[in-house]
């Protein structure tokens, strides 16, 4: 019976040392789960740098858009090989 309870306790106390201290035991656990936080936290800093630079490239294609436009109907440029005309009305005087 002795031998048993000795065999009983050594057993447990591996099992309570690679619960706590052993390859993907407790410990690591707690490591991964703070290493996971870091990289949310850096997929999150990404996420928003990723829709700031969607935004700057929207407003770019949008301000390339205006200022064609603009120089269109404000200067008369226009594109190569593209023909120009310009309707005038009558004057009434």
């Amino acid at each position: 019976m002795r031998v048993l309870a000795v065999t009983l306790t050594l057993l447990l106390g591996f099992l309570q040392y690679s619960l706590w201290q052993g390859k993907n035991g407790i410990s690591d656990y707690h490591a991964v789960a703070a290493e996971i936080e870091v990289q949310e936290q850096v997929n999150t800093n990404l996420h928003q740098r990723n829709q700031e630079m969607f935004a700057e490239i929207d407003d770019l294609r949008q301000g390339l858009d205006a200022i064609e436009e603009r120089a269109r109907h404000e200067l008369g440029m226009v594109k190569s090989g593209e023909t120009f005309y310009r309707i005038t009305g009558e004057d009434n005087r």
